[in-house]
């Protein structure tokens, strides 16, 4: 795969501690909308793997995950974009999840926030022949920095 392919990345909202559903799903809405704005190649809700009892199937999404199929050129835009639109949100943090490698973005701004984007972006450019087009499923990260796991 070369560094221009698409990858799938998994972009999750975690809201304050007040937000409620319905804001967090008006968010994600909003984000997926700037995002379309870039040169990705799609942005798509997440679908939930499981449906609650007495819900009709088809149709129902997992708020504040989207799927995002971006090449790495375009990478760099849609990390920079993430950090700018939650400075004034109530959004806490946006994870991104790329195969094995995985981001936090917080609602701050500082170098090592820099250093942390740049890392991540070397990592997946650098794994790009283990990649493959699967979709990485949401996980709950345990830290704010970013990860290497393989």
């Amino acid at each position: 795969m070369s560094s221009n392919a698409s990858r799938t990345a998994l972009i999750e909202l975690r809201g304050d501690t007040d937000s409620d559903l319905e804001e967090l799903e008006s968010l994600t809405l909003e984000l997926r909308e700037r995002l379309l704005e870039l040169d990705v190649d799609g942005v798509d809700p997440v679908q939930q793997e499981t449906v609650p009892a007495g819900t009709k199937v088809g149709g129902a999404l997992t708020a504040g995950a989207l799927i995002v199929a971006v090449g790495l050129p375009a990478l760099r835009m849609v990390l920079d974009l993430l950090k700018t639109w939650i400075e004034n949100r109530p959004v806490r943090t946006v994870s991104v999840t790329i195969g094995e490698n995985a981001l936090e973005i917080q609602a701050v701004s500082s170098a090592d926030q820099r250093r942390l984007i740049e890392t991540f972006i070397a990592a997946n450019d650098s794994t790009a022949s283990s990649l493959t087009d699967s979709a990485p499923r949401p996980r709950t990260p345990t830290n704010a920095n970013a990860t290497d796991e393989s």
